[in-house]
């Protein structure tokens, strides 16, 4: 235990595993406990007969406070004395009803002749995303590069820009809905109202931590301004730009139901509304899950193809270093910072 908790140490592959799947294992732990155990937390009683209490229905769940009342007063006059079981309430439901509705979500055709099935919302969502996204670093990208190159188009443009993401993005809802109509638009609109402001300023901060030397000595070579921002300042920090739009992506993703409602509530934030609607709660557990589920999807898949594009950034040996190693049978040693000791 104490190698683990050693600062700045590396944790083995083993130890990296075990540690990952220990941090879904305890909420899902908890959960359980919360869910299964009655004398943890269990505030409701579901009613199993309802004896002489006019108003009870078997299933109905009440406070155990109500329940014990009305069973007081029909043992006080000699009745049928109504049974129950513990429960949580209706909108905590337990794992395996979730784990139900995660797979009963995708097989069960919509309430409403019209509405989309769950695999149809959650396309509409990741549309939703791409596009915000995908216009906001067209602009964002380029715009906070210039601004960490450049210490006068920063005080032009980031005072603004400063100003501007403190306030929040679904307080716009309304202004775009007038501009954009009620359909797809407003929703991306929203997307890149909340992610834009939030890349300039991030992207421009990794753009001036880039080495100054890297800089003098291309100017001492004759680079001139253009150069130096596409040829010096970006690849420099480019694995680090990889990683603030990875990290900025799943900022993209919080806006998502705020989004979806603006004009036409669409996509996996109108399953959710619906689901809720008719009290059907672990369906509405299991597509937050599943939102979760794709996000985290998405930022592993980003973090694998960094690794193999920016791989002299990681420890981790590249896949084309691997496969020569593979190819060659590990008898020619590939460069790894060392120079090879000669025979």
């Amino acid at each position: 235990m104490s190698s683990l908790l050693t600062l700045l140490r590396p944790l083995s592959k083993r130890a990296r595993l075990g540690i990952g799947i220990l941090s879904f294992a305890l909420p899902l732990l908890v959960w359980s406990l919360v869910s299964y155990v009655p004398f943890l937390w269990h505030p409701m009683v579901r009613v199993a007969t309802p004896g002489d209490v006019s108003w009870f229905k078997e299933g109905m769940q009440l406070d155990k406070a109500d329940f014990e009342r009305e069973r007081s007063k029909v043992a006080a006059t000699a009745g049928v004395v109504p049974t129950g079981t513990p429960a949580n309430p209706i909108f905590l439901p337990a794992p395996h009803e979730v784990a139900t509705a995660l797979y009963s979500a995708f097989v069960t055709p919509p309430v409403l002749k019209g509405d989309r099935w769950l695999h149809e919302s959650l396309w509409q969502s990741i549309q939703t995303i791409f596009w915000g996204f995908l216009l906001s670093t067209a602009v964002g990208l380029p715009l906070g590069i210039y601004c960490g190159a450049y210490a006068a188009i920063a005080r032009l443009s980031e005072p603004v820009i400063d100003f501007i993401r403190y306030m929040p993005a679904p307080a716009f809802g309304a202004l775009m809905v007038a501009i954009f109509g009620i359909h797809l638009e407003p929703k991306i609109a929203i997307i890149v109202i909340g992610t834009f402001f939030q890349q300039v300023l991030v992207i421009a901060n990794t753009v001036r931590k880039v080495d100054p030397a890297l800089v003098e000595a291309a100017q001492t070579l004759g680079a001139k301004p253009r150069q130096l921002v596409w040829k010096v300042f970006v690849p420099a920090c480019l694995p680090d730009l990889y990683n603030d739009l990875r990290i900025l992506l799943g900022w993209a993703w919080t806006y998502l139901i705020v989004a979806e409602v603006v004009g036409v509530s669409s996509g996996i934030t109108f399953f959710i509304n619906q689901q809720a609607k008719y009290r059907n709660f672990p369906n509405v557990y299991a597509a937050i899950i599943i939102i979760g589920i794709l996000g985290l999807a998405g930022d592993l898949l980003l973090a694998f193809v960094g690794e193999r594009l920016f791989a002299w950034k990681t420890l981790r040996p590249s896949l084309t270093r691997r496969l020569f190693q593979r190819l060659l049978g590990n008898r020619t040693p590939l460069f790894t910072g060392e120079i090879p000791k000669e025979d």
